[in-house]
């Protein structure tokens, strides 16, 4: 397992040495091939993963069909905590947008490594927070900003994540779809089009294959707002 991914999830983070490397002992890998499921939602699972290369979406299905991705996640992000506090059906489906490789840690190995680990337990608790406040800004989004704007912030959370600087601009490789793209701005894939058509035609951005390539990031950070 890559020790320095490992490091950037919330639940190494605060280990010294010798705790991250007893507790990577514990873990077992798993990988998947692209559009490869997980586990989907509604599944029983006592399981926590951490990305260790590669991408994931995290979504849901309406009974219509029509699927929303609460996230995308790559190296040293987690997900499954919920089922070690709350050990109901799984929340979201879990799918592979690319190749990827996972670390996973049992309910029974976490809870022996909480006890007497304050530190472990804050790390956890400092995700859920972060989980929490990701889903009202969400929501937020959802009644307050146009479609336009919810592009651009998913743009600009993406080049965060994956994006690499480059004399002409940030190239963000972000795997997706243009339909899973428009699923997770909650909005239709014409609509996010146009929009994306429109930052092009203004020189903000570039269209690639499931990639794109940001060129101002200001203006796309005001419209985000």
């Amino acid at each position: 397992m890559d020790n320095d991914v490992l490091r950037q999830a919330p639940l190494f983070g605060a280990l010294d040495d010798e705790a991250a490397t007893a507790l990577r002992a514990s873990m077992s890998e798993t990988r998947l091939r692209r559009g490869e499921v997980l586990f989907r939602e509604g599944d029983s699972g006592d399981k926590l993963y951490i990305v260790l290369d590669g991408k994931v979406k995290l979504g849901r299905s309406s009974v219509d069909g029509r699927e929303n991705l609460l996230a995308i996640l790559g190296p040293g992000q987690m997900f499954g905590e919920l089922s070690l506090f709350d050990p109901g059906p799984r929340s979201a489906t879990v799918t592979a947008v690319t190749e990827t490789t996972f670390a996973s840690l049992s309910h029974e190995d976490l809870l022996r490594w909480l006890e007497g680990r304050p530190v472990v337990a804050r790390g956890l608790l400092s995700q859920l927070a972060g989980r929490l406040r990701k889903a009202n800004d969400v929501v937020a989004d959802l009644v307050f900003s146009d479609v336009p704007g919810r592009v651009a912030k998913a743009l600009l959370d993406l080049a965060d994540r994956f994006g690499r600087t480059a004399d002409d601009g940030v190239h963000v490789h972000h795997d997706l779809t243009q339909e899973e793209l428009a699923q997770l701005v909650g909005a239709s894939r014409e609509t996010v089009n146009k929009a994306l058509a429109d930052f092009a035609s203004r020189g903000w951005l570039r269209l690639e294959p499931r990639s794109v390539v940001l060129m101002d990031v200001e203006r796309l950070s005001r419209r985000a707002r």
